[in-house]
């Protein structure tokens, strides 16, 4: 998925890219869409599932900081390239 965000897409799901908000205020204190989300499939889901990838950046196929949530956005943890 990291390939693919940095490629800019093509995305599977149509909110892959959207605006991630941080109202949870877990990760570092931003600018307005500075965050986006991307969906990492969840085997034996049907839905978009919990696990997602969560990038900042000021040009989103370009983030400067990419987080990994398994549980919906309850938790995060850094991805270190």
């Amino acid at each position: 998925m990291l390939t693919l965000i940095y490629q800019g897409g093509p995305f599977r799901h149509d909110k892959d890219g959207a605006v991630f908000g941080n109202r949870e205020r877990l990760l570092p204190a931003s600018a307005r869409a500075y965050y986006r989300e991307y969906t990492i499939r969840t085997p034996g889901e049907r839905s978009r599932g919990a696990r997602r990838i969560v990038c900042g950046g000021l040009q989103p196929a370009a983030p400067e900081a990419c987080f990994y949530t398994d549980d919906h956005y309850a938790s995060f943890r850094k991805i270190v390239p």
